[in-house]
């Protein structure tokens, strides 16, 4: 059976819509596999292309969300060898051990597991995401963090005193401190636990009375450990002795990369030191280098939205901007337009502050102004590299901005960020950074404005109803056609708190969008550098659903709840 008839023979695509498939996998150049080309259309989702593909091969589909495993199936295959071979066992059945692989094709793998089993392998297909996960659930990296931390703590007392902690340390005093044993195992504790909890970011904060630890989970901080006093110098020298750090430096800011293997997975850790009133603060940013979820149809757009940012990324020339605040996901979406546009037969340059996750096939450069290296001269030296497709980590300045429109001009396809609350007011900052309003009018393709919302959590998920009135009165706009009881009342869903959302009643998050494209009735506006409420009422009119339109219909499709829309949107 040929791969792409099973999705039509599955119901779940039609021959046109093959056709238009196959048509799309010409374009980028055939390197694609056809049920790659259908997921990134928006024509299947990746379950389905995963099920099918198990079709095509004879193996078996499985979905591990939630799936219970007994605890002596697990000792069959350590975690290290689990997240090695990514693959999950999930029963034993005589002789046979049924295990969940991405990649079940993998004979190299299936031999290995054999070996390290002594059992027969029967290989069953799921998600790589859901495997994932569910490695991470059934082998944590770390377990009983208040026990390890308080045996930490034990072999810790007596090492400094709190007296010796206020005095000026020596720098052999600090090396020495930041090498000892138990300094050692809290700070892989800290990091252990920021990675099992799927942390973006660790905050280790001096305070009057002892040391915060914090995380920042699905964009909320999040207390995770209080710390004595006299463990301050010792746990930032060893931080600053791993990121080969001036330990002796206290009064200025420094930073650097630390990278690490955890759990089989590749990680790097984005170090910042910042000197305040009771020590140096640390913050440290997490990058998984193999979870970057890199894909349009994985981000949230809705149809209408991810049908026009696809065409954008066929474009030849023109630029497409990302707008929103720190942390909205801009860099993400950037890179998922970057790799729409990888087909190998265009040469794609990024110049970025700093370079975040590497991606196969494409240069990658980062900023680095002590030697001259912004992204002006950067982007100049660029349009020398023969480039089809360029993307600019940001537009900080006018010369940045102005050069990137020249080369969307040239005959580039150009990709930048900008910060900017919403999609409209992009044209008007550029006019504010004294950019010629004809090059941005000429130059823009479309606006992409986003925030990210926690999701729901699937877990403790429950339904409630709410009036039609309090929606609106929240500023939500709820259009005429939501179905609605009797009352007036529509359902909602919000969570209730579990053991898998710590609480919470949100686990993961994804993206509300506003996809501005540019009318010739918005370029003359810009032209006549109109102010940003009027973009938005002509973009409107043209058909563009805004921030608050499109979190309101994730609202009524359950996958966020109304108190997180106004925590991320309305504040």
């Amino acid at each position: 059976m040929l791969t792409g008839e099973v999705f039509v023979e599955e119901g779940l695509v039609t021959e046109t819509q093959l056709q238009d498939a196959v048509i799309k996998q010409l374009e980028l150049g055939g390197g694609e596999p056809i049920a790659g080309v259908m997921v990134q259309m928006g024509l299947i989702t990746e379950r389905d292309r995963v099920r099918c593909m198990g079709k095509v091969w004879g193996v078996p589909y499985v979905d591990v969300k939630g799936l219970p495993v007994p605890e002596e199936v697990l000792e069959a295959l350590p975690g290290a060898h689990a997240r090695r071979l990514k693959a999950l066992p999930l029963d034993v059945q005589g002789k046979r051990l049924l295990v969940a692989m991405a990649n079940p094709l993998d004979v190299f793998v299936i031999d290995e597991l054999r070996l390290a089993t002594g059992l027969e392998i029967e290989p069953l297909i799921t998600i790589e995401s859901d495997l994932w996960e569910a490695i991470d659930s059934f082998y944590p990296v770390e377990t009983n963090v208040s026990e390890q931390l308080a045996g930490v703590m034990a072999d810790f007392d007596g090492e400094i005193s709190v007296q010796q902690q206020e005095e000026e340390l020596s720098d052999e005093e600090l090396k020495k401190l930041g090498e000892d044993a138990p300094i050692i195992r809290l700070a892989n504790l800290i990091i252990n636990q920021a990675v099992a909890d799927k942390a973006s970011d660790i905050h280790i904060e001096p305070r009057k009375d002892g040391l915060l630890i914090r995380q920042r989970v699905d964009g909320v901080m999040m207390e995770c450990m209080k710390l004595p006093r006299k463990v301050i110098a010792p746990l930032t020298s060893r931080f600053k002795i791993v990121a080969n750090m001036d330990i002796a430096e206290k009064r200025a800011p420094q930073d650097n990369r630390i990278s690490a293997v955890i759990g089989g997975k590749e990680f790097d850790f984005r170090v910042s030191t910042l000197p305040i009133v009771y020590g140096e603060k640390i913050v440290m940013r997490v990058l998984d280098k193999g979870g970057i979820n890199v894909g349009l149809s994985k981000l949230g757009f809705s149809d209408s939205n991810l049908n026009i940012l696809l065409d954008m990324a066929a474009r030849s020339y023109g630029i497409c901007l990302v707008t929103g605040p720190t942390g909205s996901g801009k860099s993400t979406t950037l890179y998922s337009l970057i790799n729409q546009t990888n087909d190998g037969k265009k040469n794609i340059i990024t110049i970025e502050d700093p370079v975040e996750y590497e991606l196969d096939g494409i240069n990658q450069c980062s900023v680095n102004v002590r030697a001259g290296m912004t992204f002006a001269a950067g982007l100049r030296s660029m349009l020398r590299q023969d480039p089809d497709v360029i993307m600019v980590g940001e537009m900080r300045d006018r010369e940045t901005a102005t050069i990137a429109m020249e080369a969307a001009l040239t005959g580039h396809l150009v990709f930048s960020t900008l910060h900017t609350n919403d999609a409209p007011s992009a044209p008007t900052r550029l006019i504010d950074m004294d950019v010629e309003p004809f090059l941005i009018s000429s130059s823009i393709i479309g606006v992409l404005a986003q925030r990210l919302v926690r999701q729901v959590c699937p877990n403790c998920k429950e339904e409630y109803s709410e009036p039609v009135a309090t929606l609106e009165r929240f500023g939500l706009p709820v259009g005429p056609d939501v179905p609605t009881d009797g009352s007036g009342n529509v359902t909602l869903w919000k969570g209730k708190g579990c053991d898998i959302c710590k609480g919470s009643g949100h686990k993961g998050r994804t993206g509300v969008h506003e996809l501005l494209v540019l009318s010739d009735e918005i370029r003359d506006s810009i032209l006549h550098k109109s102010p940003a409420h009027i973009l938005r009422n002509l973009a409107m009119e043209n058909g563009m659903n805004t921030l608050q339109m499109d979190a309101t219909a994730k609202i009524l499709k359950g996958v966020t709840s109304v108190e997180e829309v106004l925590r991320v949107i309305y504040a």
